[in-house]
């Protein structure tokens, strides 16, 4: 098994990925609160922590994923009275939707998707944990929070920031009766109209960082391999995650913290102010997802990525080009004889192997998908080359050169589509104009083409007979 190499936000440098388990890797990716659509900033992370997850089962691994849904939470609630219903209904609503645009953009389902409501035991056992070793205290309106004084010693790892440089930049807000500015909820007493449960405290709600320490160690133990999540989550949401985990176990939380960088939009920062700011649902009306997915992934995941509407475009048109590739094998296949590969061929299965090897050396390299996208497209040019009319390409070398392809494109999540037979309405028009050009009707076989085009196929004249592909 090839090493992959991660660059550890933690440590602030690429180290081999060696898990906890040997063969086994447990994933814990950050999810979304579910109050809306989600919009292309947090689609970045879906897609790329879901080819993470791909590349690693293909290198052999045993991957567990676990992504959460955050279901409770003040927008949630604004959301709920907005909207006059409930919390639940909300969260209902809006995880059914993720799926729906997750799955466009080929982001398969996790393993687990815990839900922070069906884990308050959980997050109240956590809790309690910490309050038992002087690390969390109560206030009289039922809040809980964690006392960043009494860990001052270990806080702010992540960020690379000790205790009093973050505090110099923090204030606590009139109202606040927590001890010190950095110190953060744990549970929320409850207020008038929301949602609450039974506590030790007092009836109230999980505060945001506790329900992803308490899911994470639930379904991946008490130090598990990677946690991670856009840049943005660094702090506060990830150095608190690992305050209240390490506190609470005494023992090391996530080995490996890995975090994609931003999207800007127009070479703009997105904001709602601005104006730009575009749910997937709103691209997906312009846009395949699936060209969407090949842009997010055509840079290396922790560098800033520029989205434009020319960019999805230039990525529609490489997404094409991969498909034709891939089609046009499929279509040889359907007649290709039966003999075995000669020379020229075995050559270019062995070509096949080394992109193969190249493309795997790329990904271990951080995940560094823009190079592996390089390396198909070298694919790519070649099967362009091989399986020509001309070569009339054996049966055995068209299914050996799909499969090696399609281990390339399948970590990538790319190539979902199924091959696209052509309609018997089009196969009967294409025989129709096969017919009035044997009997040099050259102005009929030019309407039907014309026919042809306008149910959304093109016909391609070749040596084995006419080719029929989606327009």
């Amino acid at each position: 098994m090839k090493t992959m190499y991660v660059f550890n936000t933690l440590s602030r440098k690429k180290e081999p990925l060696v898990p906890v388990h040997e063969g086994k890797v447990g994933i814990y990716a950050c999810g979304p609160t579910v109050y809306n659509f989600f919009h292309i900033g947090n689609a970045r992370p879906f897609v790329i922590f879901d080819t993470l997850r791909r590349f690693l089962v293909h290198l052999g691994y045993d991957v567990k994923f676990v992504q959460n849904f955050t279901d409770i939470d003040d927008k949630m609630i604004r959301r709920a009275n907005e909207e006059n219903t409930t919390v639940e209904a909300i969260a209902e609503k809006y995880i059914e939707e993720y799926f729906k645009d997750a799955s466009a953009l080929g982001v398969k389902p996790a393993d687990v998707h815990p839900r922070a409501t069906k884990h308050i035991g959980e997050i109240i056992g956590l809790i309690k944990k910490l309050e038992a070793k002087g690390l969390a205290y109560a206030v009289d309106n039922g809040d809980v929070y964690f006392d960043t004084q009494a860990y001052r010693s270990n806080y702010g790892k992540l960020i690379g920031q000790d205790l009093d440089d973050l505090e110099s930049g923090a204030r606590i807000e009139v109202g606040d009766i927590k001890r010190h500015p950095m110190d953060f909820a744990l549970w929320k007493g409850q207020k008038p109209g929301e949602p609450a449960w039974k506590s030790p405290w007092g009836m109230g709600r999980p505060g945001w960082h506790i329900e992803c320490s308490a899911m994470s160690m639930k379904y991946l133990g008490e130090t598990f391999d990677i946690h991670c999540g856009g840049v943005d989550l660094i702090f506060p949401h990830h150095e608190n995650e690992i305050a209240q985990s390490e506190g609470a176990t005494g023992k090391p939380f996530a080995k490996y913290w890995m975090h994609n960088g931003h999207i800007n939009v127009d070479n703009k920062k997105m904001s709602k102010s601005a104006g730009n700011f575009f749910t997937v649902r709103d691209i997906a009306k312009e846009y395949d997802l699936e060209a969407v997915r090949l842009f997010l992934l055509s840079a290396q995941y922790r560098s800033p990525i520029n989205f434009s509407r020319d960019l999805i475009m230039a990525a529609s048109s490489s997404l094409e080009r991969m498909y034709t590739a891939r089609n046009n094998a499929i279509f040889q296949l359907e007649s290709a004889p039966e003999r075995e590969m000669n020379e020229d061929e075995k050559a270019f299965l062995d070509r096949m192997q080394q992109y193969i090897d190249r493309f795997d050396d790329a990904m271990c390299d951080d995940l560094n998908t823009a190079d592996a996208l390089g390396v198909l497209f070298e694919a790519v040019r070649d099967m362009n080359t091989q399986f020509t009319d001309a070569k009339a390409p054996c049966k055995a070398v068209l299914e050996e050169g799909l499969k090696r392809f399609g281990v390339m494109t399948d970590v990538l999540g790319l190539l979902s589509k199924e091959y696209d037979a052509t309609p018997e309405d089009v196969k009967a028009l294409v025989e129709a104009r096969t017919a009035a050009k044997k009997a040099k009707n050259f102005a009929e076989a030019d309407r039907i083409r014309a026919e042809v085009l306008e149910k959304g196929y093109i016909i391609e004249d070749t040596a084995k007979g006419p080719k029929v592909r989606k327009a």
